[in-house]
């Protein structure tokens, strides 16, 4: 029943629901709309916030070896598992390739939101995780987005260049610079930096969150009616196999590095959970030709409920039987 009401909770949460309003008010025809200008700001918003507190929790636990492990498996799950969920894409759906691409950035990243329910989950049965796990989750974001733009480069019309000027791309692009950006100054600033600016990057961000994600609505709603027949049985399956399968990839390196059943949990989930704030905040600036109502409709849709309600606690039990088989 614990878990039953934590994936309610979550559910009817004021992000998830003025997403449902956006999505609504799209549906309806509504005039209701969000400024390019704000919304671009907003993304910006978001990506400074979420890397700067993943800089700060690096600063706040040190750079130990177990940091460092479970970093370097976070990193490889999320670099990787876009690729993994692109190859995946192109042969279960119609899909063009920038928006294979696109929603395939989406699961290689992962949903704060998820993160933050199983973390609650873990304490409800009493058991333990490490308190670094939410620098992991910081991050598994920019990789995934680094892995999309370049599945997506290939096939992008106004795209030239050699590897070089690639890469160069993608390291520079503004949504990857702001998200690593921050985070090397949340690294160097530490807990005194989030002391000087929590007003602004800590506690409007829940409200910023709100009217992202009601325009996040507005755009998924608006794009439904044009774009109905992308959300295939095949895009829908996908949208449930996809969240096993990077658990599933979470299980193995998190038995390689020796991680507790907690952590394990964590890593799991942050592995099968799919972004809805940072992806869709940077591939809105750094791929603006990508439906972006296709991903965020399946990340939030039915991936964010599948594993609220039936991943998190499957996650956690495998977590447990793992490693009371490996010790």
């Amino acid at each position: 029943m614990g878990l039953t009401e934590l994936a309610f909770q979550n559910l009817l949460s004021p992000m998830v629901l003025f997403f449902v309003v956006g999505l609504a008010a799209a549906l309806a025809k509504s005039d209701l709309t969000v400024p390019e200008a704000v919304a671009k700001l907003l993304s910006l918003y978001l990506l400074m916030s979420i890397g700067f507190r993943g800089g700060v929790e690096v600063a706040h636990h040190g750079m130990s070896w177990d940091l460092v492990a479970a970093i370097c498996a976070g990193v490889l799950l999320s670099y990787f598992t876009p690729i993994l969920a692109y190859l995946l894409l192109t042969r279960m759906s119609r899909l063009s390739p920038v928006d294979a691409a696109a929603v395939a950035g989406h699961y290689g990243s992962i949903s704060a939101v998820t993160f933050a329910a199983v973390t609650g989950a873990l304490n409800l049965v009493s058991l333990p995780f490490a308190g670094y796990m939410v620098a992991v989750a910081a991050a598994m974001e920019t990789p995934a987005i680094v892995s999309a733009l370049q599945l997506a480069r290939p096939h992008r019309k106004t795209e030239t260049g050699d590897g070089h000027s690639m890469w160069r791309e993608v390291m520079l692009n503004g949504s990857v610079v702001t998200l690593l950006g921050a985070f090397l100054v949340g690294m160097i600033t530490g807990t005194k930096g989030l002391a000087t600016v929590k007003p602004f990057l800590v506690d409007l961000f829940p409200g910023v969150l709100c009217v992202f994600l009601l325009d996040m609505g507005l755009i998924a709603g608006r794009g439904l009616q044009h774009g109905r027949k992308y959300l295939s049985v095949p895009l829908c399956s996908f949208a449930v196999l996809m969240p096993l399968v990077g658990a599933a990839l979470g299980a193995l390196l998190a038995s390689a590095i020796g991680l507790s059943a907690g952590s394990a949990a964590v890593l799991m989930t942050l592995a099968a959970s799919a972004s809805y704030i940072a992806v869709p905040a940077a591939l809105r600036l750094a791929l603006p030709e990508a439906n972006a109502a296709i991903p965020l409709t399946l990340s939030l849709g039915i991936t964010f409920p599948f594993n609220l309600l039936v991943g998190i606690p499957l996650y956690i039990g495998a977590a447990t039987m793992l490693a009371g088989a490996v010790k």
